[in-house]
């Protein structure tokens, strides 16, 4: 089907929410892909009978929604990809999905993903990995492979991911995809189970941008019980004008360097000469401190993530071990329930901020991190947006880098600088590479949104990358 929001509303309207949730709950059902952890194949089915009865003038009224499964959502299982979360029913929802219910959406599953979101990959999660729709035999991407994978495989029209280092603009370059990464604190993190609070933020998928931008809309905006919410409401589609006349486009060298796919640079630098031609104008700059964001971004991260893992012990919910004294237990539950990856990083940021090595470690990253922010802060003097490649090489085959963690963690050298300045960036597709999709991220100043989003949908109202599909499976 692989259908648009006006089609489906379309649709919708021709016949029913639930013949159309009914049609997606089936593709699912059929799927190779392993893109879901939870199908909600009864509540949402009930959600869509609800829809046709009773009428909803919802902008996604009666449409799926995939959601990643570090979500919370109400009364369906939340397990972020882990075995520690088995039989985790959240007793709330997000933001987001509160924001989803009220448009009218149809939540219609729970996405696979890298254990508590820490993954370039989607292979280390406890229900196996997800693949690409493209070619199942290489990865989809990381963290939110799932979201990407379902989105890609028309598998679900919309879906939500989170992004902490690449999470969401990674999948999307792998699988063909669009998915943007909002500044942080525009989409509320309250039900969001956290890896790094200082990183991280929801974001949405979708084949292309206008249907991201409607998606949004509808997920943007304030929250109190987020305290670093930012009260800033914006329409975020009626941004959206297929003209780049007079923008200024910035081209960092620090993002062409060593490791990057000559086929994924010349994709790059076609659509920056695409976007040229219809009138931005470009130049190079350059942002120095790029070379130190992988070490910082990893030290922070982890750090942030084995202070919030503590709270995973098996005495309220989720995995549980034959009781014992509460240190027996902690210690047991921890060692059963989380995977190699999340250890190693739980391990690894306790390293970094223990006494003697927090001020040596930790404390240089936050340092180095404000750094990084300056180098943006400094480009956005002389321009508008910048464009870089999102992944430095195409999706990679399932099991290549997977037992060799540095080298997966190198595969964020594009994205993470993002993360650490707090500013929004947008994967869309512009080429493709041994036969498999290539993004470019389209990186844009704090809060302006508006200007990457335009940027993107002119790129993609002038060029067919978008509408190009992967062969059914």
């Amino acid at each position: 089907m692989w259908a648009d929001i006006n089609e489906l509303r379309e649709k919708i309207q021709a016949n029913s929410s639930e013949e159309i949730v009914a049609e997606y709950l089936e593709r699912i059902e059929s799927s190779r892909l392993n893109a879901y952890i939870t199908v909600a194949k009864e509540s949402a089915l009930s959600r869509a009978r609800e829809i046709d009865s009773e009428g909803s003038d919802g902008p996604l009224a009666g449409i799926p929604v995939a959601i990643k499964d570090n979500i919370s959502t109400k009364g369906i299982l939340t397990t972020c990809a882990s075995k520690i979360l088995t039989g985790y029913i959240p007793p709330y929802d997000a933001h987001v999905i509160e924001r989803l219910k009220e448009a009218g959406a149809v939540i219609i599953g729970k996405t696979n993903m890298d254990e508590f979101a820490m993954g370039t990959s989607t292979e280390t999660s406890f229900y196996g990995s997800t693949k690409n729709p493209w070619d199942t035999g290489r990865v989809p991407g990381g963290s939110s492979g799932g979201s990407a994978a379902a989105v890609a495989g028309d598998e679900a029209p919309l879906a939500l991911g989170s992004d902490t280092g690449g999470s969401v603009r990674c999948p999307a370059s792998f699988c063909g995809i669009v998915g943007l990464k909002p500044t942080y604190g525009v989409i509320s993190r309250y039900g969001l189970i956290a890896y790094a609070n200082s990183l991280e933020q929801i974001g949405p998928f979708a084949t292309n941008v206008r249907d991201v931008a409607a998606l949004f809309d509808v997920v943007a905006g304030y929250d109190a019980r987020d305290s670093t919410s930012v009260d800033r409401e914006v329409n975020y589609s009626s941004a959206l004008s297929n003209d780049v006349s007079g923008l200024k486009v910035g081209v960092p060298e620090e993002y062409f360097g060593e490791g990057t796919d000559e086929k994924v640079e010349k994709a790059v630098w076609d659509a920056i000469h695409t976007l040229e031609d219809l009138g931005a104008s470009r130049t190079e700059v350059r942002m120095p401190h790029t070379k130190y964001a992988l070490a910082s971004y990893y030290i922070i991260a982890m750090s942030e993530a084995s202070s919030n893992l503590a709270r995973f012990d098996g005495m309220r919910y989720g995995l549980r071990t034959e009781d014992s004294d509460w240190h027996t237990t902690f210690s047991q539950v921890r060692a059963a329930g989380f995977g190699d990856e999340v250890k190693r990083r739980i391990i690894l940021g306790t390293y970094a901020l223990s006494a003697g090595y927090h001020d040596k470690y930790y404390l240089k990253a936050l340092k180095v991190r404000t750094l990084i922010k300056q180098d943006f802060e400094q480009a956005f003097k002389d321009v508008d947006v910048l464009i870089a490649p999102t992944m430095p090489y195409p999706a990679f085959k399932l099991g290549e880098k997977i037992g060799d963690p540095l080298s997966l963690y190198l595969a964020d050298v594009d994205t993470v600088p993002i993360n650490l300045a707090g500013v929004p960036s947008i994967s869309v597709p512009c080429g493709f590479a041994e036969g498999m999709p290539v993004g470019m991220q389209v990186i844009g100043k704090h809060f302006d949104e508006a200007t990457i989003l335009r940027a993107a949908y002119t790129f993609e109202e002038n060029t067919d990358f978008h509408n190009k599909r992967p062969e059914r499976i």
